[in-house]
């Protein structure tokens, strides 16, 4: 690798705005700052060749629920709690699950399982999701 490539590697970032792409032979690429939904459509192009085995890694605060169930069809997703909490909520043979997490506790959702969740004050977390097929439905 060029010098130049490698300081880029190397380079402090903050993962609420720059978040990693994992991809086939153990790579970790930054990615550009999110900018809205058309982001995932894009992230999905600029990584395509990393199909399901592809994984996003990215942090996010809330203070409010979330507004819609989202469903991961080509592989798990993991939720971390990093500060306050969220209620994970997951769709299971026509029951609703409930997680409630705190800061270094996780929630796996499985592959195809609809999932939501519930914010009480604010809450913090870093997940990990195979996001190929990513589909979304209103709560």
């Amino acid at each position: 690798m060029a010098r130049s490539g490698l300081r880029a590697t190397v380079t402090k970032r903050r993962l609420d705005e720059h978040w990693i792409h994992l991809g086939l032979g153990a790579t970790a690429e930054p990615q550009p700052p999110f900018d809205g939904m058309e982001w995932y459509a894009d992230y999905g192009a600029r990584n395509a060749a990393d199909g399901t085995e592809g994984r996003l890694v990215s942090q996010y605060r809330f203070t409010e629920d979330w507004p819609m169930w989202e469903m991961h069809p080509e592989g798990a997703e993991v939720v971390v709690c990093t500060a306050g909490s969220l209620t994970l909520i997951q769709e299971i043979d026509g029951e609703e699950l409930r997680n409630t997490i705190t800061p270094g506790e996780y929630v796996i959702n499985p592959p195809g399982v609809w999932h939501t969740a519930d914010i009480t004050g604010e809450g913090e977390a870093l997940f990990i999701t195979a996001g190929a097929g990513t589909q979304h439905r209103p709560r």
